[in-house]
């Protein structure tokens, strides 16, 4: 039976979800509803995408019988809005990253999906791509030996978007794209907490921070450096320093390329049929299988991003906002 989808938000992240849901078995995954602030907008994504119903604002939506889960891809600000009223109305959640604006927020959301017995999971893709697995597999092959150092970068020039420049919407460079440098450090350190995270970096004109630069210590003489920046193009790759070489990541946060000291291992992401908004996006595909696994094993979290690592990430970003001077409403 097809795991039944409703779709909160008609923007451009929720487009791409939907298309690459379609690159799935339709009797596994289905879509049967969208919701938008604006009725106009979520008419018009349900004709795009052949979506029978459209409701304007999301207590429809959390009501609809007929969904199982729910994909939330508003704003960062109303993340925890949404999540905890889906949640209230039984519907299980994927919820876009950052999960909520700061840790206080994640761990209360974690603990209200426990109490609800329902799945949630934070939607950092990344996680689920073949990569990541062949990943795992390298470093526990010894391939490039003990692991000392960790590299990542990303920068985009997106400084102009509101949803990235703007504090109400939970704007910066942090909570919108250095949180993918910041699970990659996580994933490669997996299990052990850092033993400092310190960070520099400049705001904008509305205190949120378009530039950040972090180093983060680990026990036994092992670190991370991550940078990330919301006004140019920076390398966007992921370096990680063994004692007997190093492996590199291209486009880390959705990549389909991995090279070791021996071989490159290339996979084919999904493409779907229609015109995407962001790169490599019928990667979605692989966290929306993630969740009809777990969900059909009975779990409340993704053992690919459990939610102990949700709110570690959470007190990583608030550590270096705090450090950078960034203060949302919520914080306070």
């Amino acid at each position: 039976m097809a795991l039944r989808w409703g779709i909160a938000s008609a923007g451009r992240i929720s487009h791409d979800f939907v298309a690459a849901l379609k690159t799935l078995p339709a009797d596994e995954h289905e879509v049967v509803a969208v919701a938008a602030r604006n009725h106009e907008n979520s008419l018009e994504f349900a004709k795009t995408h052949g979506i029978q119903k459209a409701y304007e604002g999301y207590l429809d939506l959390a009501t609809d019988v007929s969904v199982d889960v729910v994909y939330i891809g508003t704003i960062n600000t109303q993340h925890l809005y949404l999540t905890k009223l889906m949640l209230e109305h039984g519907k299980h959640v994927l919820c876009e990253k950052p999960l909520t604006i700061n840790s206080t927020q994640t761990k209360e959301l974690i603990e209200y999906a426990k109490s609800k017995n329902l799945f949630l999971m934070e939607a950092i893709w990344s996680r689920c791509f073949p990569v990541y697995k062949e990943l795992t597999h390298q470093l526990k092959m010894g391939t490039i030996g003990d692991v000392l150092y960790v590299n990542v970068t990303f920068g985009v020039p997106i400084d102009k978007v509101p949803r990235v420049s703007l504090k109400k919407m939970g704007g910066g460079g942090i909570l919108d794209i250095g949180i993918y440098t910041l699970q990659f450090v996580q994933y490669i350190y997996r299990g052990v907490k850092p033993l400092k995270v310190c960070a520099t970096g400049h705001l904008n004109s509305q205190e949120v921070d378009e530039m950040a630069n972090g180093l983060l210590l680990y026990p036994d003489g092992k670190s991370a450096v991550v940078s990330c920046c919301t006004k140019t193009l920076y390398p966007n790759e992921a370096v990680v320093v063994g004692t007997k070489g190093q492996i590199v990541i291209p486009t880390f946060w959705c990549p389909s390329k991995l090279i070791t000291p021996e071989k490159t291992f290339e996979y084919e992401i999904p493409k779907p049929g229609v015109q995407l908004n962001f790169q490599n996006s019928g990667g979605l595909a692989y966290e929306a299988d993630e969740v009809r696994r777990c969900i059909k094993a009975g779990l409340i979290e993704s053992p690919m991003l459990p939610h102990s690592e949700s709110i570690e990430l959470s007190e990583m970003m608030d550590s270096f906002r705090n450090d950078l001077g960034v203060i949302y409403p919520e914080d306070i």
